[in-house]
């Protein structure tokens, strides 16, 4: 295990090299510098505490085997090859948990986020469907404490929704939710049909990282604002005033609206971060489009458009096509109970990182 100790050495040289930095006063001074080291710092850190743990373990290790072929006395070599055994049982532990530590980290998965849920193909039916899964992510959100806020819909035409986006402001909130954007598809009998056959409608969810101002620089010269009436449930104070807002990026035609507040001042705040979080989208794609060129990742495609999950009612099924996962508890997992999926979907992310890094 060498090689692990030479990694973790070089990360702890990084680690006092970063300690160093953030309490340089022209770091200090530069802020979008400072807050990147800053959270370069406390990942080092975590990895430095267990390293320091295991580089104990090995240098005992070592001192136990020395001790038990040079010592003659029957009662310390009992007591080396005791500790031997503790050691050589702890050892593996610690391994697994250092490559786990190892793998690399997408910077983006710390970050808060904006989901937006769009009805396709299907019709009303689709729409009933945005209205589902915005109930199943939402008991999600409660159960894990995780506060949201929804910043802009568009009703369907007869029930449910065109659209939902909804603003969610909790640490690694992305990291735990990007795995749900693409294609959900419904197989069920629709309310509407009378013959009682299936139907197959689908909807898109996109999950974006929230892009703070240090991460993306939005040139407001870029940026046509316009106020418009909100439309749909809401009440008489929000239906008369031009409390909603719509900018649009001019270069990129990107669009982000905002009219579920009744103050302009907050639509406009929660409307700006969703147009900074889409074009810092735009960003990462093309970088993750690079990326892929080198490594083809079957869990996060990054491709929207690509069919993810198919919930299918008269079987009770979700299936999940990325790791080929089903789960025959799908009344449940409409109610929110969706962790063991997510984190299927991690392990499957994971398992992938490593066999690329042995490839490597």
């Amino acid at each position: 295990m060498s090689n692990l100790l030479e990694k973790l050495e070089a990360i702890n040289i990084r680690f006092i090299e970063v300690g160093k930095l953030i309490v340089d006063p022209e770091i200090i001074g530069d802020m979008k510098r400072y807050v990147k080291l800053n959270k370069e710092y406390k990942d080092l850190e975590e990895i430095v505490t267990i390293y320091k743990a295991y580089k104990d373990v090995m240098d005992n290790l070592a001192s136990s085997k020395a001790l038990l072929k040079s010592e003659t006395d029957p009662e310390m070599r009992e007591m080396a090859k005791m500790e031997i055994d503790e050691l050589e049982h702890k050892r593996p532990e610690m391994e697994e948990q250092i490559e786990m530590m190892l793998i690399p980290k997408d910077p983006e998965d710390e970050k808060s986020a904006i989901m937006e849920l769009r009805a396709g193909t299907g019709g009303d039916e689709a729409c009933i469907f945005v209205e589902d899964c915005f109930r199943m992510y939402t008991m999600f959100f409660k159960e894990q404490g995780i506060s949201y806020e929804v910043i802009n819909t568009n009703e369907g035409g007869t029930k449910g929704f065109k659209e939902i986006t909804m603003s969610i402001e909790s640490p690694g909130v992305y990291g735990l939710l990007k795995f749900e954007s693409g294609v959900h598809r419904v197989q069920r009998v629709p309310e509407t049909e009378s013959q009682g056959r299936v139907h197959t409608s689908a909807i898109t969810v996109a999950v974006l990282p929230e892009a703070e101002e240090v991460d993306f620089e939005l040139n407001m010269a870029d940026v046509r604002r316009d106020t418009y009436r909100a439309s749909g449930a809401g009440g008489q104070h929000v239906n008369k005033t031009e409390s909603a807002i719509r900018l649009t990026h001019i270069p990129t035609g990107v669009v982000a609206e905002c009219q579920d507040g009744r103050s302009q001042h907050k639509n406009l705040e929660k409307a700006l971060s969703m147009l900074r979080s889409r074009l810092y989208q735009i960003e990462l794609d093309k970088l993750q489009s690079a990326r892929a060129e080198h490594r083809k990742s079957l869990v996060s495609t990054g491709d929207r458009s690509a069919k993810i999950r198919t919930y299918n009612y008269p079987q009770g099924r979700v299936t999940d096509h990325r790791i080929n996962k089903t789960l025959y508890n799908l009344s449940s997992f409409m109610n929110g109970d969706i962790m063991e999926m997510i984190n299927a979907l991690k392990l499957a992310e994971n398992a992938e990182k490593l066999r690329g890094e042995e490839v490597q």
